[in-house]
């Protein structure tokens, strides 16, 4: 039987609660109840992202997510999409550099089939991985990465900018979509090693959030999961401890075929799960966060030489996170002016700190943001998965607004001082292409329109 504890509501968590158990295969599973609309979300974290993958493999995790919707021992090609949407449910799934995460949102009566249907291809998926499912999500990626990344204008800025920012062999220097190459180069092999390694009931958190009898819903997950076996082959991810300076400035020019000059940069910020991490989040929406921010008004409002100014965050727990500077000029405005103004405004932030104007707006926003996430039962679903598996403790999700609004000034100024520095960035400056220089847009054959009626297929889900 399951074993766990049930969590009363702790301070600064706004009256919600969380109760944390284990099935004896190692499977961690978060409950919590909210009856306010007649609806339960699932959410199933595995700890498994673009950070475990070696060279030569780069994007292995992302295609595995697409080989989960291929079917399983009891559901047969598109039937977990089919099954889930029919009973008047959605659902998704994700990859990034830490974790892989499968969701649906379910009428509260229909949450054990959601349940089953989790179980199944986590339990069965090597017993239909074939080369037709393998080849078939080959192609879906491969599109996907065209459409979203290589075709479209500054598709490849993060890409870039993640090189630049870790240094080659660090696990977060490739993005989880991966190279053309190693998509190519991965085997059907690979993948059935994968799923062995990482999709094991001891590797993953499953969260249920909504209109649910938390006795229930535990049985079903025990019936449902408790004969999964365990596996512990699974390899730690590569340390990605760095220095908390880069030490240089890191830059490169690229011309390509944009419809304007662009300036975009990514600094070296905490690590997620600290206090620091969450102080450089309160600076980089005073600076960058909508139309209210410091640059905004700079560079848009005052100087006129940009038509989009934003500075935000992607928090990391294995490395530290990232500061997204991404400024697109206005008409044939300089770069290098741009690139001024917004050191000039991090020197004076610097220097001065925030007011308190700027905090309380800051702190609202973020405020905000986080209640968004908590206020919905999928969001939540997912905030105590990453938490769980990102830090050990689901219950991290349920404070983590009063941790923010806890941030001073002081410490705002400190991170932004530390931080916020031209020898802590990397630098991407995009510059047109001239007319006579623009590639001749590309013809479609019939492979071509192949992979875009797989990708439309893959989208509709």
């Amino acid at each position: 039987m399951p074993m766990g504890h049930t969590a009363t509501a702790e301070a600064g968590s706004g009256g919600l609660t969380a109760t944390e158990h284990r099935l004896a295969n190692g499977l961690r599973v978060v409950l919590s109840e909210d009856h306010l609309t007649p609806v339960a979300a699932v959410c199933l974290w595995y700890d498994v992202g673009s950070r475990h993958e070696v060279a030569g493999r780069t994007g292995l995790a992302h295609l595995f997510e697409h080989l989960m919707f291929q079917g399983s021992a009891q559901v047969k090609d598109n039937g977990h999409f089919e099954l889930v949407q029919g009973a008047g449910g959605s659902l998704n799934g994700t990859t990034s550099f830490e974790r892989t995460n499968y969701f649906e949102t379910m009428p509260a009566h229909q949450l054990e089939l959601a349940l089953w249907l989790e179980a199944d291809r986590m339990g069965s998926l090597l017993t239909v991985l074939d080369d037709e499912s393998m080849e078939n999500q080959r192609s879906v990626v491969k599109n996907e990465r065209r459409q979203r990344y290589d075709n479209v204008p500054y598709g490849t800025a993060f890409e870039k900018l993640f090189a630049l920012a870790y240094p080659e062999g660090h696990p977060y220097h490739h993005t989880p979509i991966g190279s053309m190459a190693d998509l190519d180069a991965a085997t059907l092999e690979d993948a059935r090693e994968f799923f062995r390694t990482y999709y094991a009931p001891n590797n993953a958190v499953i969260s249920v959030v909504g209109d649910i009898d938390p006795e229930q819903t535990l049985a079903w997950i025990e019936k449902y999961f408790g004969s999964i076996p365990a596996h512990d082959g699974k390899r730690p991810p590569r340390d990605g401890t760095l220095p908390d300076i880069i030490g240089e400035e890191k830059r490169q020019l690229v011309e390509a075929e944009v419809p304007s000059r662009a300036l975009m940069a990514a600094y070296r910020l905490p690590h997620d799960g600290t206090r620091a991490c969450d102080a450089a989040d309160v600076a980089l929406t005073i600076l960058g966060g909508g139309e209210s921010s410091r640059l905004y008004n700079r560079l848009v409002r005052r100087d006129r030489t940009a038509v989009t100014a934003g500075f935000g965050m992607l928090r990391l727990s294995g490395a530290p996170s990232v500061g997204w500077l991404d400024v697109k000029t206005s008409h044939e405005a300089v770069v290098s002016d741009i690139e001024a103004a917004v050191d000039e405004e991090l020197a004076r932030f610097a220097e001065e700190g925030p007011t308190d104007e700027e905090m309380e707006r800051a702190q609202a926003q973020l405020e905000r943001e986080w209640l968004d996430r908590l206020g919905t039962v999928a969001g939540r679903a997912d905030e105590l998965c990453k938490y769980a598996v990102l830090f050990g403790d689901p219950q991290l999700a349920l404070t983590a607004v009063g941790r923010v609004l806890s941030v001073t000034a002081d410490e705002v100024k400190e991170v932004a001082q530390a931080r916020l520095r031209p020898d802590n960035r990397a630098v991407l400056v995009y510059e047109p292409l001239a007319p006579d220089q623009a590639p001749d847009a590309p013809g479609t054959d019939v492979n071509d329109a192949a992979e875009i009626e797989v990708q439309e297929e893959e989208a509709a889900k």
